[in-house]
């Protein structure tokens, strides 16, 4: 195994990080084996947010290895405009198949924010096609995180990722958050207070006229945040407004998605039927970057008319569907299902609830949130310094040999689905070790 170094870290200019900070002391993994990493001192590190929510299946999966090397080895690349290759459409198939029976349709990207980009331009298109091109309004919801282009930080309401870049897209407004610690701080699971928050559609509808709002976007989970969790009825309320007003409700399940919370999607969780749902991270375990946007045959349909030798919408990427991407989707969906992890999530769910919850009396917090394999432990700030006491917590917790995630002043935790309780059990353990320790 290389356990080089990089003799020179300064020209890699390293996305959310704090690279000043970073680059006086590294923290370099070189290897990864299901539930470990290992970094380039040899020393393993159990993984505690599947990467960045998206190695699901854990690492170095042999079945995902082998698709993707014989992939290589057959067809590299091939171009999706005008041409096809047979895996990305067997992978579609394969989605839709597992995707709630109102899904029909995919449409490939590279991220999860280029999927987001894609459903907003969709919805927006679609009401075109169908004559109601009046409806270019997007309503996203504060501390909404759907990824980094214009579009996903236009419709996002995380101010940090906002406010450096200009005026934005216009014709955009927002619902209020759903964090509301003052009614269901330390809740296990949906909490009971908060449904009415939905009901905002009906004021943003009221100011604008619902007859110019396209789509509404919502994370089932807001997971980048810190890890809101839906109130009881909530999404409910929001699919019952939006077919009410005639708005597209698109779920961006690029967390959720792909076992998270016990099931494929949160769609099926909570029993709630998007329009357009956007997918990425777990759809190839994380192992080559692939997206999918998943639509209703009203959606597709409305695009599919004039002459059969037009395109029927101008949109895409070079690496739309790419074969190794497919590949690797395939075999990730196969691991899936050959081991059970979406049941073996739903099983452990209720032991990793226990898990966080145990932590309630440990020094500064206020509040745990859980849902499925996902969990959120926010930390009191500490006074003019804010992020400053998790951001020592994600240091100490590595030292300890645990990879957790913080935003904000919240630890976020997120395993791989194959974690065993034992792993589990630890993770607590090194949670209340680093908390104790905390200043």
């Amino acid at each position: 195994m290389n356990m080089v170094k990089p003799n020179d870290l300064n020209a890699f200019w390293m996305p959310f990080t704090a690279n000043r900070q970073f680059k006086s002391a590294p923290r370099m993994f070189v290897a990864a084996d299901g539930m470990y990493y290992t970094t380039a001192e040899g020393r393993e590190v159990l993984d505690g947010t599947a990467g960045l929510w998206c190695c699901n299946a854990g690492h170095k999966r042999p079945r995902i290895v082998e698709a993707v090397q014989a992939q290589v080895a057959e067809l590299d690349y091939a171009p999706a405009f005008q041409m096809g290759h047979p895996k990305a459409f067997e992978l579609a198939n394969r989605l839709i198949g597992m995707a709630p029976d109102h899904m029909a349709h995919v449409f490939y990207t590279n991220s999860g924010s280029e999927s987001v980009e894609t459903a907003l331009k969709l919805a927006l298109a679609y009401h075109r096609a169908k004559g109601d091109g009046a409806r270019t309004r997007l309503i996203g919801r504060e501390r909404g995180y759907h990824g980094v282009n214009f579009g996903g930080i236009s419709v996002g309401g995380i101010v940090n990722n906002r406010k450096v870049f200009g005026s934005l897209l216009t014709g955009v407004d927002h619902l209020p958050h759903t964090h509301l610690p003052d009614h269901n701080a330390f809740t296990r699971g949906q909490p009971e207070h908060g449904a009415h928050l939905a009901d905002e559609i009906e004021r943003i509808a009221a100011l604008h006229g619902p007859e110019t709002i396209a789509a509404v976007i919502v994370e089932p989970v807001a997971g980048s945040t810190g890890v809101l969790i839906p109130p009881k009825g909530y999404l409910e309320r929001l699919r019952e407004l939006c077919t009410k007003h005639g708005i597209l409700l698109i779920f961006d399940e690029v967390i959720t998605g792909f076992g998270r919370l016990g099931s494929a999607f949160a769609a099926d969780h909570f029993d709630v039927k998007p329009d357009i749902m956007v997918t990425a991270k777990g759809l190839t375990n994380g192992v080559i970057p692939m997206g999918a946007v998943m639509v209703t045959p009203e959606i597709h349909d409305a695009f599919m008319h004039g002459p059969e030798n037009l395109i029927e919408l101008f949109h895409g990427y070079t690496y739309s569907g790419n074969p190794i991407a497919a590949a690797a989707g395939l075999a990730t969906l196969e691991t899936y299902r050959e081991e059970g992890l979406f049941e073996r999530a739903a099983e452990l769910a209720p032991y990793w609830e226990d898990m966080l919850h145990g932590l309630k009396d440990c020094r500064h917090v206020i509040d745990i949130r859980n849902i499925g394999l996902i969990g959120a432990i926010e930390l009191q700030p500490i006074a003019g310094q804010p992020t400053r006491r998790a951001f020592q917590a994600f240091l100490d917790a590595y030292d300890r040999g645990v990879l957790i995630r913080t935003t904000g002043d919240i630890i976020a935790l997120s395993p791989p689905l194959i974690i065993e309780k034992a792993q589990i059990d630890r993770i607590g353990e090194t949670l209340r070790e680093v908390l104790t320790a905390l200043d």
